[in-house]
This record gives C-alpha cells, sequence and structure tokens, in this order.
C-alpha cells in the first residue's frame, strides 16, 4: 500500500510540473521564438505548438518509465525522500530539454526562418503561361 502511494505521488507531482512547465514555456517563449525565427510570427507559433507536443511526449514518457524498478523497502524506510528523488531527476530532465530546445533554436533559427521565407518565395512565383505547341517534324 505504501509504494501505491508513493506512485500516485510521483505521478501527481512529476506530471503536474510537466504540465506547468510546458503552459509557460509555451506562453512566454513565444515572443523568444519569433525574434529567432526572424518576426515570423506564423513560423514561431507553430513551432512553439511542436515543442509543446516533443515536450509532452518525451517527458511523460520519461515519468512512465521511472514507475519501474522501485525498491519498496526504500520507499517504506523514507518515501519524502524516495519520491522526491525519482521527481528530481525527472526535473532535471525537464530542465536539461529546455536548455538544449533553446540552444538549438538560438543556433538555427534564423536558418529555419530563411529557408521558410525561400518556400514561400518559390511558391508565390507566377507559373509560366503556356507554350505553344512544337512544331511536328515533317510538315
Amino acid at each position: 500500500m505504501i509504494l501505491e502511494l508513493g506512485y500516485l505521488l510521483y505521478l501527481g507531482i512529476s506530471i503536474a510540473m510537466t504540465v506547468w512547465v510546458a503552459r509557460t514555456l509555451s506562453k512566454n517563449g513565444e515572443v523568444f521564438l519569433v525574434k529567432c525565427f526572424g518576426q515570423d510570427a506564423q513560423l514561431a507559433k507553430s513551432t512553439n505548438h511542436l515543442l509543446v507536443v516533443g515536450f509532452y511526449l518525451v517527458n511523460i514518457g520519461f515519468i512512465a518509465l521511472r514507475m519501474d524498478g522501485w525498491n519498496e523497502q526504500k520507499a517504506m524506510a523514507s518515501m519524502i525522500p524516495y519520491v522526491a528523488g525519482k521527481v528530481g531527476l525527472s526535473v532535471l530532465v525537464l530542465g536539461a530539454m529546455h536548455f538544449f530546445n533553446m540552444a538549438m533554436i538560438a543556433r538555427y533559427g534564423r536558418t529555419v526562418a530563411h529557408w521558410a521565407q525561400d518556400q514561400e518565395a518559390v511558391q508565390a512565383l507566377p507559373l509560366p503561361a503556356a507554350m505553344p505547341p512544337l512544331p511536328r517534324e515533317g510538315r
């Protein structure tokens, strides 16, 4: 019974923290993304959403994997430090993933923005007028 309580505490704290961090980063990170993507708000918003989805997938997956291998004796002897250690590692992974994402966006953001602008420019080019048929040989 005590181990189940530990599982519930761990899941509740870890998932709540993941949701809070994702919402905070999404809400406040869009300004950063707009700057990194050369003032392209549409690209920034789209990227922001994709980052949030990836953030949830990776972190909830990691939290689920951490449910395996709990030591019942350690959990029973000191539930709070045991669960805190499990949550602490999850929080460190959250932070590491955030800083990795920020570094990649800061490094490649403008490159992506230029690529997206080039793609839009190519699509905006008018199509060439229909070419007249080639003359047939033998006439």
